[in-house]
């Protein structure tokens, strides 16, 4: 199930999208207080909640927030955001078995808040990069994935790769660098949207990952 992106965003997303195609080398200012409105937040939530998932390492579950009040919950994840007390907490690791049915495989599982404020930065973030996506580049992309791309290079060169079209993955430096060639906020936001290096907790103990996604 996926849901509708409301109207008021879309055209935030929209004119953003617009503005980065028409300026490749822009930086864009105040993009870290549009993270915090109240519509990023309720639709981001939506979206985390639709995905569903367990609990990360403070065992917040959905339920348990509908129960205290998801308004109040997202005025309280707001505020900590807003003023800058907003920190990621560590993913929960756990093992699950490989698809292949033979061994496990590590899968980090974040908290809910991070979920949440990570999604709230990806509404926000995403058509900026999307305008400086190659036409040929189909990973990590909205509405595209690997099965879309046999079709395009079937009898085709392959796509030539610019350097720092990627932004959401990577070393955390490398991806505060990309960021921040399009968003002066990008020591605040980018961290929110990365995986890599982030720290793990794995039977109560937390450690960084050092590369790769956690």
């Amino acid at each position: 199930m996926s849901l509708a992106t409301p109207e008021r965003i879309r055209t935030l997303q929209r004119a953003l999208y617009v503005k980065a195609k028409l300026e490749p080398t822009r930086r864009f200012h105040f993009l870290y207080d549009k993270v915090w409105r109240d519509n990023i937040l309720v639709h981001a939530f939506a979206l985390s909640r639709t995905n569903g998932g367990a609990p990360g390492v403070d065992g917040e579950t959905f339920a348990r927030i509908e129960v205290y009040g998801v308004e109040r919950w997202l005025g309280k994840l707001r505020e900590e955001v807003r003023t800058g007390r907003y920190k990621p907490q560590p993913v929960r690791r756990v093992m699950i078995p490989k698809a292949s049915g033979v061994g496990q495989r590590p899968l980090g599982i974040p908290t809910i808040r991070d979920r949440v404020v990570r999604t709230a930065a990806t509404l926000v973030l995403e058509p900026i990069f999307e305008a400086d996506f190659d036409e040929a580049a189909y990973g990590y992309r909205p509405k595209r994935g690997a099965l879309d791309a046999g079709p395009s290079v079937d009898g085709a060169k392959p796509a030539i790769y610019r350097q720092g079209k990627t932004v959401i993955y990577g070393r955390r430096s490398r991806l505060v660098t990309s960021t921040a060639r399009r968003d002066r906020d990008a020591s605040r936001c980018a961290p929110w949207c990365a995986s890599s290096g982030a720290r793990i907790s794995a039977h109560g103990r937390g450690a960084g990952t050092g590369r790769g996604a956690p």
